[in-house]
């Protein structure tokens, strides 16, 4: 077992964007934890705030402004002892530098983490996300620094893919899963060697194993940072 209690960081989760996907991150920080009895997991802390704005639609212009509740909530996630913040949001991490600014611990950045993870394993790898996430370029940013290009899908995919995200957030996971496989596998046919389920929803419906290239899941990514952090390693 590594790291002693002393040096242990309470795991804080700025939730509720969806609430199925934070709870997904708080099992998969659970399974990370190198633990063989209760008192040897971490202390989470969560704020499932589902009244946070749509970040898409904020991006594109259509939608309310989710800064002041995402702000508001991390603040909150703080004030209940946490050491350190993860989103299991890919789209929110474009308010990253405002959140990080608002409070006083650390908040993990998801694909950087994704980005140290396939640095030098991969050269291309497709990307399934939010309109939101593509627009604002989140991971071609970390992986280019990487060493990793993106390839995305087609404006008329990109389609398809939010209507898989907002069907799995609907309850419609079996229609989600459908169009993710579906689009993974294109992307698996333009060259990726490995494709991001770069929404926490995804990773839900579209698993390791399920397409011709491996499948990474940002969610457990960061629940293994959270772990690897919050133990002082």
């Amino acid at each position: 077992m590594t790291g002693g209690n002393k040096a242990r960081k309470t795991v804080g989760i700025l939730g509720g964007m969806g609430p199925e996907a934070t709870a997904d991150l708080f099992m998969k920080i659970i399974k990370a934890t190198p633990a063989t009895k209760d008192q040897e997991h971490l202390r989470i802390v969560v704020d499932n705030n589902p009244r946070i704005p749509d970040r898409t639609a904020y991006i594109l212009g259509k939608g309310e402004d989710p800064t002041p509740l995402l702000l508001e909530t991390a603040k909150n996630v703080e004030s209940m002892g946490a050491g350190l913040i993860a989103m299991p949001c890919n789209t929110a991490h474009y308010f990253h530098g405002a959140i990080q600014a608002a409070v006083n611990v650390p908040v993990l950045h998801m694909m950087r983490e994704v980005a140290r993870v396939l640095k030098g394993r991969v050269e291309r790898v497709g990307l399934l996300a939010t309109s939101g996430t593509l627009k604002t370029e989140l991971y071609h940013k970390s992986l280019a620094e990487a060493g990793i290009s993106v390839i995305v899908p087609s404006h008329d995919d990109q389609i398809e893919v939010m209507d898989a995200i907002y069907s799995v957030k609907g309850g419609n996971l079996e229609k989600g899963r459908e169009i993710a496989l579906r689009q993974g596998a294109k992307l698996v046919g333009a060259g990726a060697q490995a494709v991001i389920a770069g929404c926490t929803e995804l990773p839900l419906v579209l698993r390791d194993g399920d397409l011709e290239a491996p499948v990474i899941d940002p969610t457990k990514v960061l629940a293994e940072a959270c772990v690897r952090l919050a133990l002082g390693e």
